[in-house]
């Protein structure tokens, strides 16, 4: 009888141990011969001036971040390469405020404003590595969105754009590289 417990138990915890059910999300999933990345400037066909040189700028600082690999802005002497493309960029008001209205004229008439705006950029990416021709990660439409607020000054309009665009690049490497390197 304790052989059929004996027996029953191993049979019980060999099945439900091989179950299949994994924890998500449990790291970085790198292939171990990958030790130097390079990350060549991304091209831009958006019409954005210079959003190129953020974004691949902030991925290429997002993976020195992480401390596994060197990390180059070239595509020579490396075992993986990311490129990019950033495809589409758009800027659009997405909050509205009244502005001003002529007062103690007969007629005076009200304007609405956009008070707040939503940047948007959308990039083709494809993490590889060298001499093979199967990606490790691609994403034909990888998304990233910022808001900001114009605040009350329209001259400053330009400078604020400029400040989302750092935020949004640093984000949009952010998610990108988790993307790319870890299992979810």
């Amino acid at each position: 009888m304790s052989t059929r417990r004996t027996f029953l138990g191993l049979l019980a915890t060999s099945t439900l141990g091989g179950c299949g059910y994994a924890l998500v999300g449990r790291g970085t999933v790198v292939d171990p011969d990958i030790k130097k990345i390079g990350v060549p400037p991304f091209g831009n066909s958006s019409g954005k001036a210079d959003l190129d040189v953020k974004i691949s700028q902030s991925v290429l600082e997002e993976l020195l971040k992480r401390g596994r690999f060197d990390v180059v802005p070239d595509a020579t002497g490396v075992n993986a390469l990311v490129k990019g493309e950033i495809v589409a960029y758009r800027a659009a008001p997405v909050g509205f405020g009244d502005g001003s209205t002529e007062t103690g004229k007969s007629g005076g008439t009200a304007t609405t404003q956009a008070s707040r705006y939503e940047i948007s950029v959308t990039a083709k990416v494809r993490y590889t590595k060298v001499g093979v021709e199967e990606p490790i990660w691609a994403n034909d439409a990888f998304n990233f969105k910022e808001e900001y607020d114009l605040g009350s000054d329209p001259s400053a309009f330009i400078d604020r754009e400029t400040q989302a665009l750092d935020r949004l690049a640093d984000a949009f490497a952010r998610s990108l590289v988790a993307s790319m390197l870890e299992a979810f």
